[in-house]
């Protein structure tokens, strides 16, 4: 099973091409801190090459910049070429299945976590272009669901627990 997740930081901003068939095609490095400190020292960071396609990889690179905290769903590839020299190089990348967006880092290092979720099929980006920050919200001093009818009420014996 080639299966990989991965939540860290984006090192880079993501870099979109287009291929000449016209598929979107992103490349961006993620961060990603090790779960232990060395003893005595500065916590290790790994930084992981990935690639992405299609619609995710749009998406990826209009939301995400360098500093914006990402899941990353999906499996290692390894691959080679030959380089101007003649020699043989191989790149190990995610190639991802999925990406969720995690939170953004503002201007000032703060963070700012907002949940995004990217990818899979049927994803649309709600309210149009707005920024999420500009949603629509109610009021928490109506009640939010006076227009559904009578109060029901519930006894101990009708729990099932």
């Amino acid at each position: 099973m080639n299966k990989v997740i991965l939540i860290g930081r984006l090192a880079r901003d993501p870099e979109l091409r287009t291929t000449p068939s016209n598929v979107s095609v992103a490349t961006f490095s993620i961060a990603v801190s090790r779960p232990f400190t060395p003893q005595g020292g500065n916590p290790e960071t790994d930084f992981i090459n990935c690639v992405v396609w299609r619609r995710q990889a749009e998406n990826l690179a209009r939301y995400c910049h360098k500093g914006s905290q990402i899941a990353v769903e999906g499996r290692i590839q390894i691959r080679n070429y030959q380089a101007q020299d003649g020699s043989k190089r191989y790149v190990t990348e995610v190639m991802c299945d999925n990406i969720t967006f995690l939170g953004t880092r503002d201007t000032n290092g703060a963070d700012n976590n907002r949940v995004e979720p990217v990818g899979g099929t049927g994803y649309s980006e709600p309210y149009g272009n707005q920024n999420i920050q500009n949603m629509p919200t109610t009021d928490l001093s109506e009640d939010p669901f006076k227009d559904f009818g009578e109060e029901i009420t519930l006894s101990d014996d009708d729990l099932p627990f």
